[in-house]
C-alpha cells in the first residue's frame, strides 16, 4: 500500500456547518473556564501499562495541588482496580471539600449502579453518562436507528435519576455526552441532549453538564467552533446547561479546537496534563491554561513549578513529555540559533531597564521564571550558535560581561570547539575555552607576584612590582599617565613587549561586599594583531594589571 495519487477516491472533506452570521470569530477569551482533568480515566486507559493505586493516588494529589476542582477519577465498572481506587479516595477522605470527583459510565443499568456504589458517601460527585450517536456508530457498530440511540440515552438518564435518589447524602451532579458529537448530525445531538434534560430536569442553579466530544478530530478547528456555536444557539433551556469540550488531537489541533470552542460559547474544558490520551492524545490542559496566562488571564491553575509537574506525570504515565512540548518541554525556552540568542540577550537587558512589569523579550512569550525555570537554560550553545549565545552563557555561569568588541574574538574559539566536538557545549566547556584563550591558567610566561603604585614628582603614575618570568621573580617598574599605561610601559622597557591599548572595560562580578572584579583590555601589537587580555581579582586595580599581563602572554 502506498499513498494515493488521488485521495478523493477514498476520503471525503468534512462538510461545512450552515451557520449564518457566526459570532465566535470576533470573540475573545476573557476568563478561565471550568477545568476537568481526565488524566486518571481517559489518560489512564491510553497507557501501555495502566496506573495502579499508588500512581493514581500520587497523580490525584498533583491535580489537587495545581488547582483542579473537577477530576475524573476513573471508570468504576471497568474492574476492581478502578473501583477500589475510587472507593479508597472516598473512604479515606482524600477528596477536598472544594473538589468534585467524576466517574464515567456507559448507558447500562449494571454499569451505572456500579458507578454510584463507587462514590457512595462522597460529599459531592459527578456521574458522567455517555452513548455514541454518530451515523457511523449507529450503522456500523450498533445497527440501530436514531430513535433507538435516543432511547439508550433516555434509559440511562432515568437510571441516573433513580440511583441518585438512593444516595441522598451525596450532592449529585450529572454529565451527559453525545459521544462522537463531532461527526454526528448537530440536530440529532441536540435532540438526545434535550431528551436527557427532560428527564433530569436541570435548572440554572443546578445545571447539567453537556459534554460535546471531538471523539475523533475530523475537521479543522473552525468547524468544531461552528458546531459548538450552533449547539449553544439551538439548545432549549441553554441556561440550565454547562457546555463542556472534550477535544482529541488526531489532526494536531486539539488545543486550537478547545480555544475556538470557548470563543463559541462553551464553559468547560476537559483534557489531560500534557495532552496524554488515546491515539494522538487529548487537549493539553497545561497549554490551554498557559496560553490564557500569556494573555493576562488568570487560569486558576498553578504551574509555578512545572518541572515537578512533569516529573510526576512522567513517573505515573511512564511517558516522556516531549522536548518541544509547549511550555513544559525541556527545550521550549532554549535558543541555539545565534540570531535568536542575540535577540533574547538584548531583550533581557532591555527588560532590566524597564520601569514596569510588562514582559517583552523576543522569542519568549512567557517568563520562564513564572514556571520555575532558570534563565541560565534559556540560551544553550552548539555549532549553530553565535557570539551572543557564548557571551550569555559565560555571563550566566561565571558573571563575566564580555565587552561587545570582545565577543567576536571569543566566539571564534568556541565555534571551533563546537565544530570539533559536534555536540552541544556545556557551560564548563565554554569556561575551559575562555580560561585557555585568555590565559587564566597557571603557569604563564608573565605572572603577577606583587605590585604597588605611586606618583612621581612630575605627577606621573609609577608602577612597581614583582613579576614572575618563567618561574623567576623579577622586580620591575614603569611610568605612565595611568595605571594601565604604566604597566604597558613596564612591559616595554623591561621585557621588550610593546602593546598599544585600544579599549578597556571593567565590572563587578556580583553585588556582595566580597564580589570580585573583572577587567578586559584590547591591545594591538606592532605587527597589527589584536590581542585581548582578561584579569580577575578581588581588587579592581589588580584585575586591570592582570588583564594587561594576560594580553602580554599572548605575544
Amino acid at each position: 500500500m502506498t499513498m494515493l495519487k488521488d485521495p478523493s477516491v477514498k476520503y471525503r472533506p468534512f462538510p461545512q456547518i450552515d451557520l449564518p452570521n457566526r459570532r465566535w470569530p470576533s470573540q475573545v477569551i476573557t476568563k478561565a473556564p471550568r477545568w476537568l482533568s481526565t488524566d486518571l480515566r481517559d489518560g489512564n486507559q491510553a497507557l501501555i501499562d495502566p496506573m495502579g493505586a499508588e500512581k493514581k493516588t500520587r497523580f490525584f494529589d498533583l491535580l489537587v495541588k495545581v488547582g483542579l476542582k473537577e477530576i475524573e477519577v476513573g471508570f468504576p465498572a471497568a474492574g476492581a482496580t478502578e473501583f477500589d481506587f475510587i472507593r479508597g479516595l472516598v473512604d479515606a477522605g482524600r477528596v477536598p471539600d472544594d473538589v468534585l470527583v467524576q466517574v464515567l459510565t456507559q448507558s447500562r443499568l449494571d454499569l451505572i449502579e456500579r458507578s454510584f456504589e463507587s462514590l457512595a458517601g462522597a460529599h459531592a460527585a459527578i456521574v458522567h453518562l455517555y452513548n455514541a450517536v454518530s451515523p457511523l456508530w449507529r450503522q456500523v457498530v450498533f445497527g440501530l436507528e436514531k430513535n433507538e440511540i435516543r432511547g439508550i440515552a433516555e434509559t440511562g438518564a432515568k437510571v441516573l435519576r433513580d440511583q441518585a435518589a438512593k444516595y441522598p447524602q451525596t450532592k449529585w451532579h450529572f454529565e451527559y455526552s453525545p459521544e462522537t458529537f463531532s461527526t454526528a448530525e448537530l440536530d440529532f445531538s441536540i435532540e438526545c441532549c434535550e431528551a436527557v434534560m427532560d428527564i433530569l430536569r436541570p435548572t440554572p442553579e443546578q445545571p447539567i453538564i453537556l459534554n460535546l466530544p471531538a471523539t475523533v478530530e475530523a475537521a479543522t478547528p473552525n468547524i468544531y467552533a461552528d458546531q459548538i456555536e450552533y449547539f449553544c444557539r439551538n439548545l432549549p433551556n441553554r441556561e440550565a446547561a454547562v457546555i463542556s469540550l472534550h477535544t482529541h488531537n488526531d489532526r494536531g489541533t486539539g488545543v486550537a479546537a478547545a480555544e475556538l470552542g470557548l470563543m463559541a460559547g462553551a464553559d468547560r474544558v476537559e483534557g489531560c496534563l500534557f495532552g496524554n490520551g488515546e491515539r494522538t492524545g487529548n487537549c493539553c490542559l497545561v497549554t490551554v491554561a498557559l496560553n490564557m496566562y500569556t494573555q493576562g488571564i488568570d487560569p486558576h491553575l498553578n504551574f509555578s513549578d512545572i518541572d515537578e509537574v512533569i516529573q510526576t506525570v512522567e513517573y505515573c504515565n511512564q511517558l516522556k513529555v516531549a522536548e518541544r512540548h509547549p511550555y513544559g518541554g525541556e527545550l521550549v525556552f532554549t535558543a541555539f540559533s545565534g540570531s535568536h540568542q542575540d535577540a533574547i540577550k538584548k531583550g533581557f537587558a532591555a527588560q532590566e531597564k524597564r520601569n514596569d512589569e510588562l514582559w517583552a523579550v523576543p522569542y519568549l512569550p512567557i517568563d520562564p521564571a513564572d514556571l520555575g525555570r532558570n534563565y541560565e537554560a534559556v540560551i544553550r550553545v552548539n555549532s549553530q550558535s553565535g557570539k551572543g549565545g557564548f557571551a550569555w552563557v559565560i555571563e550566566q555561569d561565571q558573571g563575566l560581561k564580555l565587552p561587545k568588541r570582545m565577543q567576536p574574538h571569543f566566539s571564534r574559539h568556541v565555534q571551533d570547539l563546537a565544530d570539533e566536538l559536534g555536540r552541544e557545549l556545556q557551560a564548563s566547556d565554554i569556561w575551559e575555552v575562555f580560561r585557555k584563550v585568555y590565559r587564566l591558567e597557571a603557569p604563564q610566561h608573565f605572572q603577577l607576584v606583587d605590585w604597588d603604585e605611586g606618583k612621581g614628582p612630575d605627577g606621573a603614575r609609577v608602577f612597581a612590582g614583582k613579576i614572575g618570568v618563567d618561574g623567576k621573580v623579577q622586580s620591575v617598574s614603569g611610568r605612565g599617565n595611568g595605571l594601565i599605561s604604566s604597566v604597558t610601559a613596564t612591559l616595554a622597557q623591561t621585557f621588550g613587549v610593546n602593546l598599544e591599548v585600544r579599549d578597556y572595560a571593567e565590572h563587578s562580578m556580583g553585588h556582595s561586599s566580597d564580589a570580585r572584579a573583572a577587567a578586559y583590555v584590547e591591545c594591538v601589537t606592532p605587527d597589527g594583531r589584536t590581542i585581548w587580555g582578561v584579569g580577575i581579582d578581588e581588587d579592581v586595580a589588580t584585575a586591570s594589571v592582570r588583564a594587561v599581563l594576560s594580553a602580554a602572554n599572548a605575544t
